[in-house]
């Protein structure tokens, strides 16, 4: 027998009834309380561990992160930095469909490197091209794409000059 009001069981059962302390909440007239809602941060597939928080913003719709040769040329440039790979987060807009606000807040960046058009995230404002801005403690260059620079050794030298001031 199923009975929705708790209060006519007094009527039906004469004895007494005791119940556990994890069902009165049951039959106690008030509510359950709801489980707490989450919300779920974004995962990003991205290369580096983002260890001194320097951003890299790439764009290979047929790779996974950036093409071998171009990694290559990027560790060299970061190596003469001082960095190392586990240092920065080498992530590939082309496989993500994230806002620049989810960028800065999944990565809490410092510096953002944004190489080429194709890889500045929705909604930012478009930066100075081949200059550094800063704000807030904040450092962002967007210079040329890797497949510009490798064709044009006076683009390398342009981003040379800006990516060593960062």
């Amino acid at each position: 027998m199923k009975v929705e009001d708790t209060n006519a069981l007094r009527f039906i059962l004469q004895d007494e009834i005791y119940l556990l302390n994890e069902d009165k909440s049951l039959y106690s007239g008030t509510p359950k309380s709801q489980p707490e809602i989450q919300t779920l941060q974004p995962v990003f597939n991205y290369l580096g561990a983002n260890k001194k928080n320097f951003l890299v913003l790439v764009n290979y719709d047929e790779h996974e992160f950036i093409k071998d040769d171009h990694l290559v040329a990027l560790e060299a440039v970061l190596g003469r930095l001082g960095y190392k790979r586990d240092d920065v987060a080498i992530f590939n807009l082309a496989k993500h469909n994230v806002s620049y606000q989810q960028l800065w807040d999944f990565f809490a960046s410092k510096t953002v490197v944004i190489l080429g058009e194709a890889a500045i995230p929705s909604g930012m404002v478009n930066s100075k091209f081949n200059s550094i801005e800063k704000s807030e403690g904040l450092a962002v260059l967007y210079t040329f794409s890797f497949d510009e620079m490798m064709a044009n050794v006076e683009n390398k030298k342009v981003f040379w000059e800006q990516i060593k001031n960062i």
